[in-house]
């Protein structure tokens, strides 16, 4: 069986670092793991190619050599996805499916005339795809009925089926699921709310396999939340040490966990000693009542500052998530944010307005309530709310617009940014596999003309890098790098902007019209 492994293109989002990939000749941030993951599980005498629509296109002669189409898709990549299924059925191909958004929403892949939809998780669906395929059955639908697989059993991801070149960062799972019950998250509805790990040889076989392809550099472990089990991260952690260690440090990983990671020192260390570099955090809102209302209960149990604050000093740079338009918000909840970020030096602020996911309990809360609208609108840092909120839309818009616009303002960035790597802890870790390439050499050269002497921040620039110089040295690439990350937000709050007031008036329309249509119903009655 020739298997055309496909993935479907982003729009243009908040993670999408267009003008930053630009710097360093790259193409996209991640690979398709959950593709070179697929690749894996199915018959290893199948033969397979794989294609990241984020790097470049699909050839004809792919096409033509193609006998079965597997896509995978998040809810966000819909657009591109059911185009490819339209595509891929007009070359007269077999089109399976899987991953989020078909999880989330198969009557839309089996509108699109998806052939076969893999639901779930596919150490689960896979196996019963395949026997079906080997029955000769034309199409079907393959679910795992609630269960969830034991995750030391997946295989080393097909990492060999990946251009390298094409990438900032490659990416590596060590568990799914998480312990905790955010009412608008649908990680838990997707993968439970008991955290599954691989053991830590699975780890060490999937990184020594990319060792052995030739990567050097980022790893982004992408768990939802990293440490959703804090035995066992530790078991991998203290196992990792001496692998990086002994392999000179040849990669340095970021993650996403939880806040109560403040709360383990030993954790921390840990980390930092493995080479990692940063952390992404789902703040949300510094609003306690919002937090409670929305059952992330972890994130009231201590100050949320001071856990960025012991975060960072431990050696780990924060990245942050945070969400405006939860119910019963009082006006000013952008402000707010903002002032939150800038306290705590945050860097990266990942920020967008309340969305209700698919089968999460916001969305059926909402749906009970009559406020859900029946479209899905999309899942991005430039699309409306998909539901009523319980003040107004145009207030939430203009504050999320304003409090955008402000935090990636290119003064106020680099004043954040050199701010945080004062406090940022020194790392313990020194790479023997440095590289120093021409397109680095560039991106540097790139970084010091236009924010060094172009704009308005060419004084802080120099200053803030002489201070990163005397202050914590060993830092100073990881600085700059941060740096260039602005590039990409300077013309990103400007898109921000724009779709949002587009849409915006877009709403307000049809609004008026909805209510002038109602104003002569009611008047035609009387």
């Amino acid at each position: 069986m020739r298997v055309l492994l496909l993935y479907p293109l982003f729009p243009k989002s908040f993670w999408s670092f267009e003008k930053a990939l630009e710097l360093v000749d790259r193409k996209a941030m991640l690979p398709p793991l959950g593709l070179a993951t697929v690749a894996a599980i199915l018959p290893q005498d199948w033969e397979f190619k794989l294609v990241d629509r984020n790097v470049r296109g699909i050839s004809e002669a792919e096409w033509e050599w193609a006998e079965l189409v597997v896509l995978s898709a998040m809810i966000v990549q819909k657009e591109d996805f059911l185009h490819l299924i339209r595509e891929a059925k007009q070359h007269g191909k077999r089109v399976a499916v899987g991953g989020p958004y078909p999880t989330a929403l198969p009557q839309e892949a089996q509108a699109a005339r998806a052939d076969y939809l893999i639901l779930d998780e596919g150490e689960m669906t896979l196996p019963l795809f395949v026997e079906a395929v080997q029955r000769g059955e034309p199409q079907g639908i393959f679910r795992s009925n609630g269960d969830k697989p034991d995750v030391t059993t997946t295989p080393i991801p097909r990492f060999d089926l990946l251009e390298f070149d094409a990438y900032d960062s490659m990416s590596v799972q060590f568990s799914r699921g998480c312990p905790f019950q955010c009412e608008f998250c649908d990680i838990i509805v997707l993968y439970g709310r008991k955290p599954r790990t691989k053991d830590p040889g699975q780890i060490l076989a999937e990184l020594e396999r990319l060792y052995e392809l030739g990567w050097q550099g980022a790893i982004f472990m992408v768990d939802d939340n990293f440490i959703g089990n804090k035995r066992n991260v530790k078991r991998l952690l203290k196992e990792l040490k001496p692998w990086m260690a002994e392999h000179g440090y040849p990669f340095r990983f970021n993650t996403e966990a939880s806040v109560d990671l403040a709360q383990d020192q030993e954790l921390m260390d840990l980390m930092v000693e493995c080479n990692f570099t940063a952390v992404f955090l789902g703040i949300e809102t510094p609003d306690e009542s919002s937090l409670m209302l929305t059952q992330k209960f972890q994130n009231t149990r201590d100050s949320l500052s001071d856990a960025v604050d012991s975060i960072t000093r431990s050696g780990l740079r924060v990245m942050a998530g945070f969400i405006i338009g939860f119910d019963g918000e009082a006006a000013g909840a952008g402000d707010r944010i903002v002032r939150f970020v800038e306290q705590t030096t945050i860097p990266v602020a990942l920020f967008s307005m309340l969305q209700a996911l698919p089968d999460t309990a916001l969305w059926h809360r909402l749906e009970k309530e009559g406020r859900l609208y029946s479209r899905l609108t999309g899942m991005n840092q430039t699309t409306l709310m998909n539901f009523v909120p319980t003040r107004p839309l145009e207030e939430i818009a203009h504050e999320y617009v304003e409090a955008f616009w402000e935090l990636y303002d290119p003064l106020c960035y680099l004043e954040r940014t050199y701010r945080h790597f004062r406090r940022l802890g020194a790392p313990k870790c020194s790479s023997s596999h440095r590289k120093v390439s021409w397109a680095s050499i560039r991106a540097l050269l790139t970084i010091c003309w236009r924010q060094g002497v172009v704009r308005k921040t060419r004084w802080k620039f120099w200053l803030n890098l002489l201070g990163v110089l005397y202050h914590n040295p060993r830092v100073w690439e990881h600085y700059l790098s941060v740096c260039a990350l602005g590039e990409h937000f300077l013309e990103y709050r400007q898109i921000v902007r724009d779709q949002i007031e587009t849409q915006l008036a877009e709403h307000l329309a049809t609004q008026a019209v909805r209510e002038t249509q109602v104003d002569a119903m009611t008047a035609i009655a009387r």
